[in-house]
């Protein structure tokens, strides 16, 4: 495939991915502040679980909800379903063009685990589909029955998953597969739970019946999973832009962390949305700052880096330039010898030792700090010349 029409087609999908997302996140938070802030009153028909009157761009807006279902069905009726779905689509056809069109690149990383591109996104493939009917799996088992110990447990099978994913991808696809995994599971939780249970109901009515309760239940408990997993999916989708989450060599306590983090965020949140206050709400920022700097200071210590030994003497830049010369420059180039690029990477090239300055906090992060660059370590370069780029950067980068 043509360079150029790869990165308008990964920008398209990426922009695409960005447009569904919104829709589906913006719904799905609107729909959980409505029923976490419904009131009740004395006046509300039966079966009418509480009601809510915004205002927005100038008007007024009266909201009810039933329990189960209304009396009867209005001529009209709205789902929302399609942002859930398209979201999905776009986030793996995006993956499919980055991280299976260059598995060599992106997915395998030989320093983890040798494995053909064809294997490699067998395997990414189990993970989402494996991902998706273990926890479905589990929120149907008897243990889906206790709120908490369901939340407990999907959260040790994500870090689990993550861990899993660390011994078999490269860093930056080990990370972006949990979001991804995770992904699958939100919208699975649309595809497969809430819309068919929401049918059920209609269909029930249609034919005079009264819908099960069990189902809305149901229903609820999953789109309530879908508003606490979004945010740290959120953050796995921008993960490729900061190598300090995916390039530690223990990313897996990170995803812990994001989840966490992104978690008590939420909870704030809906917390506060269901009228909650005092007590209840003090002490969620307090957590979320903690687990924030948990996470910066586990980096701090982690990301020694393969680059982080010390070296008697300061080296020269000629020294600092003839390591990218030998190991960067065949995609960070002006004109790269890389099968896989036209044009140099971010714009980022190595040509002059200018060049190199001018990008050395950048080259401290992705190559001292961690060793996500080169990729996949296509060029072989070693802890001994890491170090020394990462030696003369610290320096100043002196001439």
């Amino acid at each position: 495939m043509d360079v150029l029409l790869a990165e308008w087609l990964s920008l398209l999908l990426r922009w695409a991915h960005l447009i569904v997302g919104i829709a589906w996140i913006g719904s799905s938070f609107y729909f959980i502040w409505l029923d976490l802030g419904l009131k009740k009153s004395a006046d509300l028909p039966e079966g009418v679980a509480g009601e809510s009157w915004m205002v927005h761009g100038g008007g007024f807006y009266h909201a009810r909800k039933f329990m189960v279902a209304p009396p009867a069905l209005p001529e009209e009726l709205h789902w929302f379903k399609y942002e859930a779905y398209f979201t999905w689509i776009t986030g793996f056809l995006l993956l499919a063009l980055i991280y299976y069109w260059g598995a060599e690149s992106f997915l395998i990383d030989p320093r983890v685990l040798a494995l053909e591109p064809w294997a490699a996104i067998l395997i990414s493939l189990a993970f989402l589909a494996g991902g998706w009917i273990a926890y479905d799996l589990l929120c149907r088992s008897p243990l889906g029955r206790n709120t908490t110990l369901l939340a407990i447990l999907v959260f040790v099978f994500s870090v689990a998953a993550a861990y899993g994913l660390g011994l078999v991808f490269s860093g930056r696809a080990a990370f972006i597969h949990v979001g991804a995994m995770l992904g699958t599971i939100m919208a699975g939780n649309v595809f497969f739970v809430i819309i068919p249970n929401q049918k059920k109901a209609v269909a029930a009515m249609l034919a005079g019946k009264q819908p099960e309760p069990a189902l809305g239940l149901q229903a609820k408990q999953r789109s309530t999973h879908n508003n606490y997993l979004t945010l740290p999916v959120l953050l796995m989708m921008i993960s490729n832009h900061y190598p300090m989450s995916y390039g530690h060599p223990q990313a897996w306590v990170i995803v812990a962390g994001v989840i966490l983090l992104g978690a008590v965020i939420r909870h704030f949140f809906n917390t506060r949305n269901s009228g909650g206050g005092g007590l209840a709400i003090a002490w969620q920022f307090p957590a979320a700052a903690a687990v924030a700097l948990g996470l910066v200071g586990f980096t701090a210590v982690g990301l020694g880096g393969p680059g982080s030994g010390e070296l008697a003497e300061t080296p020269s830049a000629a020294e600092a330039f003839a390591v990218v010369q030998a190991r960067c420059v065949n995609c960070h180039s002006a004109a790269p010898s890389h099968e896989s690029f036209e044009e140099a990477p971010g714009g980022v090239m190595f040509d002059a030792p200018d060049q190199l300055r001018s990008h050395a906090a950048r080259v401290l992060a992705q190559t001292v700090l961690s060793d996500v660059m080169p990729l996949g370590n296509e060029t072989g370069m070693t802890g001994e010349e890491r170090a020394l780029l990462g030696a003369w950067i610290r320096a100043g980068a002196p001439d």
